[in-house]
């Protein structure tokens, strides 16, 4: 096994084109067939369209469905303890299709894969690539040089060796895309393993944000969610504490950019700058994913969580003020050291009191490096457990609730590629609301139906517990299709040949800032 970890970028080794293994080429997947799959957050679904992206940019190619893949990659959390297990499991799973599956490669990285290091080929030797959150842009070289050289290879940087939104990526949907405004984070949450594993926040200038955000509208995306572990601190960086209002504002000058999303913000550094110019940028959407994770002040203060309950619920009105139909989401913990039943009945109070229209609820999990599993008082399991099924009860009465406030309003609706587990048996298409509410929806009988990227306005008929229903008549049902649905139609194209529609036009130039580039036949 070769091993690196470094605190700074190396030169990557330079494999002999004459040595390279047979029926493959250097440097090259030279058509090999790639599975990426991802646990974890927004962050790590962002990872995985990069690495997706510089995988294609090498050769390689999406696997199909039933086959067996020559290079599978996971892209791991650290968060909870779970996702240990949930690794393991699935590199367990995949030892006996390595033996009979001749050159397959299995290749790990994202947190859980920068904390545990050379713990991963220790438990599972089969694995032959493990890198870090820093060094994503190896990837493709890693791969090569295991293979030429028939031994494992581990590398983690010790610090960012690339910024990620300088790679190719393949976007998991045409008319969507994420943007990376920062990485790392600065906050010392007792609970959270992520800046040991992402660093401290490191900031992009707003101008490269803004051209890769054009260079997502030029290539047929309508939407865009800025990411970083905490975009609301967006500017500490180089110095200007109004950075991430301003660049809401900027982003709503695009022209052809109809919803901006950004998630996530930390409380704390929440100010009514951006509240602002959330509700007067048009293209903002009245949408807010905001983490409280304990309604209880003693516990907030355990957590490092520099606010308190007070100030959580103030910032939601001042929300509501200026956006009364926004909805808002949320992260909880229950069972943090030393929560008491007091400590949880005031989460209970919060969670009532804000109206969270969906909620991430989690089962507290020490990590190892973290001060809170250090912490004495550790809440036995069956407590923990009774706590989080009331929680999920009262949410999901709340959610029910919300929902319900929904029918008999008319929302314009993005129409997304997917349309549930139960698409096929309904008939419905499904869209997200501006709000990010789910809606499956039914086309009138005689009605143009919408692809993927394109809009429609149609009333809210129903609502079930986690979705909204839309089954409109002729009259009250509205397509308008836009430049996302084309760039569906040019990407079906570009896949299988065959389109829903005439695509006119001729071959676009090369996409920079890291966008692939659609190839129209014909």
């Amino acid at each position: 096994m070769t091993e690196t970890t470094m605190d700074r970028p190396v030169t990557t080794d330079v494999v002999d084109p004459s040595a390279a293994p047979s029926g493959t080429a250097a440097g090259s997947g030279s058509g090999r067939t790639y599975d990426v799959r991802t646990f974890g957050c927004q962050m790590n679904v962002h990872d995985s369209e990069r690495i997706s992206g510089l995988l294609e940019d090498a050769g390689y190619v999406p696997a199909g469905e039933e086959e067996t893949a020559d290079l599978v990659v996971f892209n791991t959390c650290a968060v909870r303890e779970n996702a240990d297990n949930k690794l393991y499991g699935h590199l367990g799973q995949l030892r006996a299709s390595k033996r009979e599956h001749e050159g397959m490669q299995i290749a790990v990285g994202g947190c859980l894969a920068q904390k545990d290091q050379s713990r991963v080929q220790e438990k599972a030797p089969w694995v032959d690539v493990v890198f870090g959150t820093h060094n994503i842009g190896s990837l493709p070289a890693l791969l090569e040089r295991s293979r030429h050289n028939q031994e494992a290879e581990l590398e983690i940087l010790e610090s960012l060796e690339t910024f990620p939104s300088t790679l190719p990526t393949k976007r998991d949907e045409v008319h969507s895309g994420w943007v990376s405004i920062s990485v790392g984070c600065n906050n010392t949450c007792t609970f959270c393993i992520v800046p040991s594993l992402r660093g401290k926040e490191r900031d992009r200038r707003p101008g490269d944000i803004l051209a890769e955000v054009q260079a997502l509208v030029d290539d047929g995306a309508v939407e865009v969610t800025l990411l970083g572990q905490n975009v609301n601190t967006y500017g500490v960086e180089f110095g200007d504490r109004g950075a991430f209002a301003k660049l809401l504002r900027a982003c709503g000058e695009i022209e052809g950019l109809e919803r901006v999303r950004f998630t996530s913000p930390h409380p704390a550094s929440f100010t009514d700058d951006v509240i602002d110019a959330m509700a007067e940028t048009p293209n903002v959407m009245p949408q807010l994913h905001m983490p409280l994770q304990s309604g209880s002040d003693a516990v907030l203060k355990a957590m490092r969580r520099s606010y308190r309950s007070t100030k959580f619920l103030r910032i939601l009105e001042k929300v509501r003020d200026r956006m009364p139909h926004a909805a808002v989401t949320t992260d909880i913990i229950v069972g943090f050291p030393g929560e008491t039943e007091e400590d949880f009945e005031d989460t209970l109070r919060v969670v009532e009191a804000s109206r969270f229209s969906s909620a991430f609820t989690f089962q507290y999990s020490p990590r190892p490096g973290t001060p809170a599993a250090e912490m004495e008082d550790q809440v036995p399991k069956d407590v923990v457990q009774r706590r989080f099924d009331r929680l999920i009860a009262l949410q999901n009465r709340i959610t029910a609730e919300e929902n319900a406030a929904q029918v008999g309003t008319v929302q314009e609706l993005l129409v997304t590629a997917h349309s549930g587990t139960k698409g096929a048996e309904t008939g419905r298409l499904t869209g997200r609301a501006p709000d990010h509410r789910l809606v499956h929806f039914s086309v009138p009988d005689g009605a143009a139906e919408p692809r993927p990227g394109d809009f429609v306005t149609v009333p809210i008929t129903d609502a079930g517990s986690h979705h909204l229903l839309s089954d409109p008549t002729a009259e009250h049902y509205t397509l308008r299709e836009s430049r996302a649905g084309d760039a569906w139609d040019r990407a079906q194209a570009d896949s299988c040949g065959v389109g829903t529609t005439q695509v006119a036009g001729t071959q676009p130039g090369q996409v920079s800032l890291g966008m692939p580039t659609m190839r129209m036949d014909g």
